[in-house]
């Protein structure tokens, strides 16, 4: 006989639901205030789950919250389609339990349903499709680019075996530096292994060449690239990533928004009265830091005001929180330039005392 026992109703009531995303199944864990009402486990098939949410919680408002990985925003999307609230968190920012080493996939979901419910998860940005596939291109030329930096090393590391580079070599690798360790290789194994991994990278070149080729047809159209690339330090492809992963940045409220998306916060340590600010806290977008450290760099070579902020902080806080500084520093001024719809200038002063 069919089963005809009604749903319970959650008319008026709130329900906050973690759901831990894997590639072949959602694991979900639903609560009211802190009273779990439902667990299970079904398919990662995002339309099925929404219909299953407003099945089973019918009458009520739902919340929803997963973390930022592999899958992307797919399941973000359809539940928002579906007129439910739905999050994504970044990792770093679930909290942990002191002392809590054990992991499973009921309880990564019972946590973030926990702290969606005490109001302690706040989500990440969700890009639009449009811009989501404008990344598509940046992002691959980054892959691109990392693979390429470990065939490096590997072709070194094999040529350091065989005693074919001096420990004090700093020369970046390069195809002429290959052929002369080809020239001296002194058996066929190493000159077999290390064409396979030249060829490789010449493979890559060709592949990288293409994409920044796509990329700056895409500047073309970007009504955000000529503010970009009026900062110092910024140059052709560093231009796309901020443009594909930041937009125009005014649509950030303020610079404390900013910093914490780009993942330039710097962490605190509270005692007494007493506030020490520590490491960048990283929890924001992993594709903008390592940009704006290296425009960074440059930034200083070209801007007279931000050398001189550098030159001041460094000597008590160390070249690298130094350099993160003069980071946080430029992406605000570049905000202002883009709140003013005008081309960056060294006038644009923080309106935050974040710099150290």
């Amino acid at each position: 006989m069919k089963n005809t026992t009604p749903l319970q109703s959650y008319d008026g009531e709130q329900i906050y639901v973690g759901i831990d995303v894997h590639k072949k199944t959602y694991v979900v864990v639903a609560r009211v205030g802190q009273t779990i009402v439902k667990k299970w486990s079904t398919a990662a098939r995002p339309a099925d789950l929404a219909q299953q949410l407003l099945k089973y919680f019918s009458g009520g408002t739902i919340h929803t919250i997963y973390e930022a990985g592999f899958s992307g925003f797919v399941l973000h999307r359809e539940l928002f389609k579906q007129g439910i609230d739905s999050k994504v968190v970044h990792a770093a920012a679930v909290e942990v339990a002191a002392h809590n080493r054990v992991k499973t996939d009921n309880r990564d979901a019972d946590k973030l349903s926990s702290q969606l419910a005490a109001g302690r998860l706040r989500g990440i940005y969700v890009p639009t499709v449009e811009q989501e596939q404008r990344r598509m291109l940046s992002r691959t030329r980054e892959q691109l680019v990392e693979h390429r930096a470990a065939l490096k090393n590997q072709i070194r590391m094999k040529a350091h075996q065989l005693g074919l580079i001096a420990p004090e070599e700093r020369r970046e690798m390069s195809h002429e530096m290959v052929a002369e360790l080809l020239e001296r290789s002194p058996t066929l194994e190493f000159t077999v292994a290390v064409n396979a991994l030249h060829q490789i990278w010449q493979a890559l070149d060709e592949q990288i060449k293409q994409l920044v080729a796509q990329l700056q047809q895409q500047a073309q159209s970007d009504p955000n690239e000529a503010t970009y690339r009026s900062a110092p330090g910024v140059g052709r492809i560093s231009a796309r990533v901020l443009s594909n992963e930041l937009g125009d940045l005014s649509r950030f409220a303020n610079e404390r928004q900013l910093f914490s998306y780009t993942g330039l916060t710097p962490s605190e340590h509270s005692s007494g009265e007493q506030t020490h600010r520590g490491a960048i806290t990283k929890q924001g977008n992993r594709h903008l830091r390592g940009i704006l450290m290296e425009i960074a760099w440059r930034a200083i070579r070209k801007d007279p005001a931000l050398a001189r902020f550098f030159e001041r902080l460094y000597p008590r806080t160390g070249k690298q929180r130094a350099i993160v500084a003069v980071a946080r520093k430029l992406i605000g001024r570049i905000r202002g330039a883009f709140r003013k719809a005008e081309p960056y200038h060294n006038d644009y002063e923080s309106s935050l005392q974040m710099a150290t």
